[in-house]
This record gives C-alpha cells, sequence and structure tokens, in this order.
C-alpha cells in the first residue's frame, strides 16, 4: 500500500479557490473519480474527482477555507500498481499548429485554436459533460472589447444549470460567432480574439493535474454561511425583485454569489436585469449603492417597502421658513413611522353617556378645591382604563420581539399623551389600578406640568400598557391614533356633546363623549376589543362601577 496526496489541480490563472463543500471524511473508501471537495472561482463552481481509488487516511481542508493552485486537499491510501501508474506524458511534437489544445481557466476547460500564422485565436465551447446542447443566453463582450484571460464571453445553459465562459486568452475581441438564443455544442467557436497566442506546448510539457469535473454552476446552496443582510428588519430593501424568492432560488451564476456574499446581500430581493431575469454582477452592485444612498439619507425606514416622498422645492409656489425640528420632534418622527409600518392597525369607535359623571365630578369642584387639585374628566377615564384592563387581561399584553410569543403583565400602567411646546410626550401613571380619583389628578397634573417644562425623566415615559390621548378641550368628533408600540392598544377622547338618546319611551338629552381605540390586530382581535370596550363604556356611563 502506498500514501498518495490529492492536490488542487490547475486553476488556469485564478490566484484561489474557496472550499464550499468537503464531500468525504476520513475513513471514507472512495473509487475513482469519486467527488472529494467542491470549489468555487469567480467564474465557476466545480467537483474535485479524487485520482485514485482508495481509503482516506487524511483531510487537509474544511469548509471556507480558500487554496491555491497545488495546496494539499486530502491523503489518500491506495494499491502500489495504482501509484506507480503515470499517466503518459504528451511530448512536443504532439502539440501541433492550428491543432486544439485545452486551457484551463478557473477550473473551465476552454478549447482553442491556435494559428501560427496569425495572431488570431478562436475561442470554443468547452466540454462540459454530456452530449447534450447549450443555450446561449448572454454574450457578455462585443466587438473591439479587450478581454483578459478569464474574463467571461458568454453564459451558457443546458436543462441543469447555467455557466460562464471564461476566455482562454487575452487579446480584442475581432468576431463573434454566435448570438443569444443559439444553441451550440463542445468544439463550436464562440468568439474570436486578436492577441498573444496561447501558449500550447508549455501546456503539453506540465505534469497533467487530475480533470476537474464540469465546470457547470452547481444547483444548490453552498454550504459557507452568507453573511448577515444589509439592515434587520423583516424590512424594506429598496430595488427589490417582484417576485419573492429565496437566495438560494435566485437565478444567478457563481461569480454572482460569489459577490453578493461577500457584500451580504440577499438575491432574493435584487432585481435582475438580465436575460431571462438572471442576475448580474452589475446589479448586485446598483442594489448595494441603493441601500448605502438611503441609509446615508435617513430614508431608508424599517419595514415600510414603499418608495420615499419625492424631494419638492417649496419655496417656488411663495414664501418659506425651514424650522429644524427638535430632538423630541424627530424622536416622534420615529416612533410614529415605526408604528404605523409595524403595526396593522383597526380602530375601534364607540360613544360613553357621561352624564352622571360629569354631575358627580361638578359637585366635587369644592372639595377638589379644598385639596389643591383639579378634578377633571382625565382621572375618570384613567380609572376605567384600568379597571377595564383589569378584567379583559387580554388587552394588557404585548408581543415578544422574537414574534413567537406574548406577554401578559400582572401590572396596569396607563400612559397620557401630553402636548409641549417641544412636541408630545407621554408619561405613565403607575399601577393605575390602585390609585383614587384624588391620587390620579394629582399624578397627572403633576407629570403634565413636568412634560411642559422638559423636567421627565426617562423612566417617567416608560412601562406604559394602554395609552391615552385626549383632544376633548380641542373639539372634533372622533380620531384614529397610532399605536405607542409596544404598547398594543390607544384610546382617543374627543369632545362630548349634548346628543338627543332614546330611552324607550322618549328622547333625553344626554352627555355624550366619542372614543375611539386603535389596536394592533396581531396580538388582539375584535372580540376582544369589544369587550374591552364595552366594559369601559358601562363603566364611565355609571361610575358606581368603580366600587365593584
Amino acid at each position: 500500500m502506498a500514501t498518495e496526496t490529492v492536490l488542487v489541480p490547475d486553476l488556469g490563472g485564478a490566484e484561489s479557490v474557496d472550499v464550499i463543500e468537503v464531500c468525504v471524511a476520513v475513513g471514507d473508501v472512495l473509487e475513482l473519480e469519486q467527488s472529494i471537495v467542491v470549489l468555487e472561482t469567480d467564474k465557476a463552481s466545480m467537483e474535485i474527482p479524487s485520482p485514485y481509488a482508495g481509503k482516506v487516511v487524511a483531510m487537509h481542508v474544511n469548509e471556507g477555507d480558500s487554496l491555491t493552485e497545488g495546496a494539499a486537499l486530502l491523503e489518500l491510501e491506495v494499491e502500489d500498481a495504482q501509484a506507480s501508474a503515470e499517466p503518459p506524458a504528451e511530448t512536443e511534437t504532439e502539440v501541433k499548429v492550428e491543432a486544439k489544445s485545452e486551457s484551463t481557466v478557473d477550473g473551465t476547460p476552454v478549447a482553442v485554436e491556435a494559428n501560427s500564422e496569425t495572431t488570431e485565436t478562436t475561442l470554443t465551447t468547452p466540454d462540459v459533460g454530456g452530449d447534450e446542447a447549450l443555450e446561449v443566453i448572454e454574450i457578455c463582450v462585443s466587438i473591439g472589447d479587450v478581454l483578459s484571460e478569464g474574463d467571461s464571453i458568454v453564459v451558457l445553459e443546458s436543462d441543469k444549470a447555467s455557466m460562464e465562459i471564461p476566455a482562454a486568452s487575452a487579446g480584442e475581441v475581432v468576431s463573434i460567432s454566435v448570438v443569444e438564443g443559439d444553441k451550440v455544442v463542445t468544439g463550436d467557436a464562440l468568439v474570436v480574439v486578436k492577441g498573444d497566442a496561447p501558449v500550447a506546448a508549455s501546456a503539453a510539457k506540465a505534469s497533467p493535474a487530475p480533470a476537474p469535473a464540469t465546470p457547470a454552476e452547481i444547483v444548490r446552496t453552498p454550504s459557507v454561511p452568507a453573511p448577515e443582510t444589509v439592515q434587520s428588519s423583516p424590512a424594506q430593501q429598496p430595488a427589490a425583485s417582484d417576485s419573492s424568492v429565496s437566495s438560494a432560488e435566485a437565478y444567478a451564476g457563481p461569480a454572482v454569489r460569489k459577490l453578493a456574499r461577500q457584500l451580504g446581500v440577499d438575491l432574493g430581493r435584487v432585481k435582475a436585469t438580465g436575460p431571462k431575469d438572471r442576475l448580474t454582477r452589475e446589479d448586485v452592485r446598483t442594489y448595494v449603492q441603493n441601500v448605502v444612498a438611503q441609509v446615508e439619507s435617513g430614508k431608508l425606514q424599517s419595514g415600510s417597502g414603499i418608495p420615499t416622498i419625492p424631494a419638492v422645492d417649496f419655496a417656488k409656489f411663495g414664501e418659506i421658513e425651514t424650522v429644524k425640528l427638535s430632538k423630541i420632534g424627530k424622536l416622534t418622527v420615529q416612533s410614529m413611522s415605526r408604528s404605523w409600518l409595524n403595526v396593522p392597525h383597526v380602530t375601534q369607535f364607540d360613544e360613553a353617556d357621561i352624564t352622571e359623571l360629569e354631575s358627580f365630578r361638578k359637585s366635587m369642584k369644592a372639595e377638589a378645591e379644598k385639596r389643591g387639585v383639579r378634578l377633571t374628566p382625565l382621572p375618570f377615564l384613567i380609572k376605567a382604563a384600568a379597571a377595564a384592563l383589569r378584567q379583559e387581561p387580554s388587552f394588557n399584553v404585548s408581543l415578544h420581539n422574537d414574534g413567537e410569543h406574548i406577554i401578559h403583565k400582572k401590572y396596569v400602567n396607563i400612559g397620557i399623551a401630553v402636548d409641549t411646546p417641544n412636541g408630545l410626550l407621554v408619561p405613565v401613571i403607575k399601577d393605575a389600578d390602585k390609585k383614587g380619583l384624588w391620587q390620579l389628578a394629582a399624578e397627572t397634573a403633576e407629570l403634565a406640568e413636568k412634560a411642559r417644562t422638559g423636567k421627565l425623566l426617562p423612566g417617567d415615559m416608560q412601562g406604559g400598557c394602554f395609552t391615552i390621548s385626549s383632544l376633548g378641550a380641542i373639539g372634533g368628533n372622533g380620531f384614529t391614533p397610532i399605536v405607542n408600540a409596544p404598547e398594543v392598544a390607544i384610546m382617543g377622547v374627543s369632545k362630548a356633546q349634548i346628543k338627543p338618546i332614546w330611552n324607550g319611551s322618549e328622547f333625553l338629552p344626554r352627555q355624550m363623549l366619542p372614543l375611539t381605540v386603535s389596536y394592533d390586530h396581531r396580538a388582539i382581535n375584535g372580540a376582544d376589543c369589544g369587550r374591552f370596550f364595552t366594559c369601559l363604556v358601562a363603566l364611565l356611563s355609571d361610575i358606581r362601577r368603580f366600587a365593584l
């Protein structure tokens, strides 16, 4: 028995290759030509076959390694007869002028015809395994282009894969022998280049390396993990393809996939401009440029997936003044945009008969003055909302950020929206369900004053379960407030009005308070809101229920 080391074959000019899959392990018994690793260059993926039959005794590579020509892949224990058998060496005389020779570029054997009288070289279709005709789906060069060795000249497609065919020699393109849609087989002329002829003799002298398998793109997802994509959210990505496909399903060649992995791009989000909706490297670069431009301009909003509003020169319509947003204003813009774009809002409307509540509140005016507080409708709204959250715990929840759990809260904290000179702030009344009307009245007044004078602390605005936004003093018949995520519901309060209400025998003037509740339909369904709203309206309509 002898031990043979299997090396990376001639790469045809490529500086390095990446190991994207290891097909064998120590102890495996291999047959001749059995695949041992899958390598990838900028041009193609290739399976490297074993030049011997034998047992794997050592592995020298792992997935993700970057290798150069001649690097050791593995060691095989083989029969002495196999090890001593040398492939017949070609002689210089066997490579004749105008005879076809083969040059391997990026693992792809490309046949060329050399002519000693001219410097023109015909690049032909390489042997890619099988006898089926391949369709020309993209021509990557034009007459007059100056090619470097290894540049892609055409893209061919079979029933199983597509492959980029690289140039075996450098030179200027003088003619193109195919057009898109043509069918070609091994040996058919593709393009003619004018330049230095390939040195066929030196190739004949070199010791033959194990021939790589078909250079066609391997139709499978490489095992090398792709980097995370730019932008984390479920997110909006510019220039996204209309069809929702995964990165693995995207129609792209090995060079495009490698570029996408290097840049951290999900190919499923990139719009294809190549033939038959094939992704090109320029598509990937354009996509990344769009992402970077939108991030730098601040226009990339998480979860939107919608076009931005175009810039408008308002000055051409008349006199204007541009005022810089305050920090609170900027945070409000971000918070409202984030909530509106990520939360599926549903809004429900109702009215509460607060005739008796208002009668009781006004009767307590003298006592309120003695206590040094103002007993407005807001403490009643907070008390009712807190009691309704206790009775309907399905409303007192939040979604976990993993999207797989829901958090049920055992505490009841109510936020109140306060309009301040610097913008909208939402201080939070902690343990609102455990406090009486007088305490709620004093605490809301204190927090509102701190908000208007800029004295709120971060802790004063955290931990809310439900928010109340009241426009009662301003007016209006109703509005649809935006949920203050991560809360799942918010109540909007409009101006109370005297309305004729039928009691079964006659119309009576009653003071009706318009209410709206917006909720996150991911966490709350219509029945939950119906029960919550019915409970809250009943509490406001008969404040004696507060004692129950």
